[in-house]
């Protein structure tokens, strides 16, 4: 894994050891980075199930203002917190051990990309889809990364879908706030 752009271009990203994480390979990433292309800079980025944090690392290269990057995993946070201090953004990014729900009942910031990406066979991604409703933006957009046997809503909370991605088996579902 590595930056694929911006102020740390390059840089390799180390993956938590053990079968646990899934990187998002660098294809999905790049698509997704094409798809928020003009939405990233300036922006508060919550990267739910972090895993390696690649994918929140990505947008603070990309110019985002900061970033709070949620794990359960010990683990997985042990590598994020090496990939961005090696990538230079200790000071933007904020490291929380926190389940998902934990995590969304107690935040009181609000964010302007979210992505969500939890482990594909345990049933997380539409009840940590509704538990990150309230912290989202009113220009928000989340991201969620799943694979395609999993159908989400078309709209839930105010949020329509805007774009499906498919790579592969993997689908990413862009939702913004509904006009």
């Amino acid at each position: 894994m590595r930056v694929i752009t911006g102020s740390a271009r390059g840089k390799r990203l180390v993956t938590p050891a053990g079968l646990d994480v899934r990187p998002t390979p660098d294809r999905v990433k790049e698509g997704i980075f094409s798809a928020l292309h003009f939405d990233i800079e300036g922006r508060r980025v919550l990267d739910l199930f972090a895993g390696s944090g690649q994918l929140s690392i990505e947008a603070l290269s990309r110019g985002a203002e900061s970033a709070v990057i949620v794990d359960n995993s010990a683990n997985s946070l042990k590598a994020v917190r090496s990939n961005i201090e090696a990538c230079g953004f200790s000071d933007k990014a904020r490291v929380i051990q926190s389940d998902y729900a934990s995590f969304c009942a107690m935040s009181r910031d609000t964010f302007d990309i979210v992505f969500l990406d939890p482990p594909y066979n345990e049933g997380l991604l539409m009840p940590a889809l509704k538990s990150v409703l309230p912290l989202v933006s009113d220009y928000g957009i989340i991201v969620c990364e799943h694979p395609m046997d999993v159908k989400l809503e078309e709209s839930i909370g105010g949020f329509a879908v805007s774009k499906v991605y498919r790579y592969g088996k993997v689908l990413v579902t862009v939702y913004r706030k509904e006009s």
